[in-house]
């Protein structure tokens, strides 16, 4: 089974990416760098010791598209590409919904011409809003707070709508929590091209002295300690969701919805603790103001997943921590 990746270069993909090749798929691999590094295809090469193609460019570029579904005997498409800073998102949004959406436009046209209807898409809690009880359902009402979530439920309506049209679809939506950590082999992790969203690269910076302090966004959230609450999930376990959503849809038709988290709710200032206790190094951080579009806290109920698809997350916020920076210090 040959599977195509969009952003397959990015934090996430290119972790799935090592796991659909360990896993004995075929992948073909699309992505502009916009927010990766052309480095990032050796590493996988070296983890898997196995090869595949690679074309670079954008999703949106509906030529390039048709030219991989000619040359490519394409199976299914796990849908990557796309901006992810909620920040960003906030100052820029119609890059944000030109970009995100236009991509996922092209892509779905460009399947359906080429008779490819097995698609799985990369989501995010955020489409949960200011959720008002936790864990999360995937039932729960559906909002967003910044034009970043607010292009993720919007892509989510276009395949609902792609799929009541054409029943010959299977969809998997996978709604991811917060990834963090890295490969084991320490060859590849989260490195962003420019300035960085997530917490962990920021504390990264701290702990490789690039930066002389932390800035904790908000420490008046209705938490246990005041800083914002989330799930963390190792980005392995992550990756490996993506197979189990393969295995879905390949023999289905359909569209489902799957959170993907650990089911565990942990603040900034514990994600903090266990960073320096794990590896031993001191962040320094100072509270500053809140973020425009950060909600107090966030974290799945998984079961749905575990029922359907037969995925749990596995790892740690030990090894989540440990892994992270160990890619760090190796690729310094």
């Amino acid at each position: 089974m040959k599977i195509l990746v969009t952003g397959g270069c990015g934090y996430i993909g290119s972790h799935t990416c090592v796991e659909l090749l360990e896993g004995g798929y075929e992948i073909v691999v699309v992505d502009n760098f916009s927010n990766s590094k052309p480095e990032v295809i050796d590493k996988i090469k070296e983890i898997t010791k196995k090869d595949f193609k690679f074309y670079e460019g954008n999703v949106c570029d509906k030529t390039l598209m048709n030219k991989i579904f000619d040359e490519e005997n394409i199976d299914a498409v796990i849908h990557f590409a796309g901006y992810k800073a909620v920040g960003e998102s906030v100052k820029y949004p119609l890059m944000y919904y030109r970009n995100n959406i236009d991509s996922t436009l092209t892509l779905c046209e460009v399947m359906n011409s080429h008779n490819v209807k097995k698609l799985v898409f990369s989501s995010s809690a955020t489409v949960y809003g200011k959720p008002k009880v936790l864990p999360i359902k995937e039932d729960f009402p559906l909002s967003t707070t910044n034009p970043y979530g607010s292009t993720k439920l919007m892509i989510e309506g276009i395949l609902k709508d792609i799929y009541i049209s054409d029943n010959s679809w299977s969809i998997a939506i996978l709604r991811y929590f917060n990834p963090i950590g890295a490969h084991e082999s320490g060859l590849i992790g989260e490195n962003p091209n420019d300035i960085p969203n997530n917490l962990m690269p920021y504390i990264m910076k701290v702990a490789t002295g690039k930066l002389e302090c932390l800035s904790v966004f908000g420490n008046d959230y209705d938490t246990k300690d005041g800083t914002g609450v989330r799930d963390y999930i190792h980005v392995v376990d992550l990756s490996k969701g993506h197979l189990k959503a393969i295995e879905k849809i390949k023999d289905t038709t359909g569209i489902d919805y799957y959170n993907l988290g650990t089911g565990k709710g942990y603040s900034v200032l514990e994600i903090v603790d266990n960073f320096s206790k794990v590896n031993n190094v001191k962040i320094n951080y100072k509270i500053a103001p809140r973020r425009p579009g950060d909600i107090d806290a966030c974290y799945a109920d998984p079961s749905y997943a575990k029922e359907q698809l037969g995925w749990t997350a596995e790892k740690g916020i030990e090894e989540m921590c440990r892994d992270s920076y160990r890619f760090v210090m190796k690729n310094k």
